[in-house]
């Protein structure tokens, strides 16, 4: 007996039927609920401060004339363009980005293609490698200052005596090399982190391409020069841009290694000498905005790289 196809007339009432709009939304709205403790506490502890400080950095507001507060407009945006202190730490800040955001990208690679080959104890390796990027920030920039840069008795120096003996030089490296310091300590702390994004996008290179190339007799610097560098601008972008947002907001490092002098002030750091020193609020709170709005400006880049690299992954998938 030939079995007849259900119509639409004879077809079950509501099997094929979309849901109401209502019942839709009401579905989206229990998927999402879980979430909304989170979105309130987040929009509480971020949001709500970030517009308070905007709302300040219009404002002429010194806590030492509490008398004279009042509307300043963009006054305080403008004297952090125009104020000579303000200038010079956006220059610092520039430098000292660029530089612990280059050498830490070269000393990444280096050693994510170290690491990338097969050797005996390359786990208990790769977690030593890791172990800077896990010290606490003010930790890493005490042991920079007293272990290693101390004039008396520090690393560096000890090493030099027992180099060229008691009569070896004996420098102050953050007096000297105040900036040169603060690299130091930085790159080696975020070297690990360069490394590990390196180091995932070495192991997703294909091995077919560079054993075809092998096999036509590619040396290993051709390989890497029109392989491997190709392969890994996505991955070189995304850790240079990841490491400029924390390092644009570097604070650690500049108050414990220098305190902000010797023209290594930052610009947060000139933000906290502006708000708890100065006790200039408004012009602390432009500032702030300005680092924020740049910091921005970097994630937005960055997250573009990141989708880029997921769709890259999809499309090999």
């Amino acid at each position: 007996m030939t079995a007849i196809a259900p119509t639409a007339e004879t077809a079950t009432p509501g099997t094929n039927r979309r849901p109401p709009a209502a019942m839709r939304r009401a579905g989206d709205w229990a998927r999402r609920a879980p979430l909304l403790p989170a979105l309130v506490f987040l929009i509480i502890v971020t949001q709500l401060p970030f517009v308070a400080t905007l709302v300040i950095s219009f404002m002429d507001w010194n806590s030492l004339y509490p008398d004279q507060r009042g509307f300043a407009g963009v006054g305080n945006y403008a004297d952090v363009f125009t104020d000579a202190s303000l200038r010079s730490s956006v220059v610092t800040t520039i430098i000292l980005t660029v530089s612990v955001v280059l050498i830490s990208v070269i000393f990444g690679l280096g050693i994510a293609l170290l690491l990338n080959r097969t050797f005996r104890g390359r786990g208990f390796v790769r977690t030593l490698m890791i172990a800077p990027f896990l010290v606490v920030p003010v930790a890493a920039a005490l042991l920079w200052k007293h272990a290693l840069f101390n004039p008396e008795y520090g690393l560096f120096n000890g090493i030099l005596t027992w180099l060229f003996g008691p009569d070896a030089p004996q420098p102050d490296w953050i007096t000297e090399a105040p900036l040169a310091a603060v690299v130091a300590s930085l790159v080696w702390q975020w070297t690990p982190f360069m490394m590990l994004i390196l180091l995932a996008g070495l192991q997703s290179q294909p091995l077919d391409a560079l054993e075809a190339a092998r096999v036509d007799g590619a040396t290993p610097m051709q390989m890497f020069r029109f392989l491997t560098l190709p392969h890994m601008r996505r991955y070189l972008e995304l850790g240079a841009l990841l490491g400029s947002i924390y390092i644009v907001q570097n604070f650690d490092a500049v108050f414990t290694l220098t305190s902000g002098g010797l023209g290594t002030a930052n610009l947060p750091y000139t933000i906290y000498q502006t708000f708890y020193q100065a006790h200039d609020y408004g012009r602390a709170s432009a500032a702030g905005v300005v680092v924020v709005i740049g910091t921005i400006a970097i994630a937005t880049f960055a997250l573009r790289v990141v989708s880029s690299l997921f769709q890259e992954e999809e499309g090999r998938a």
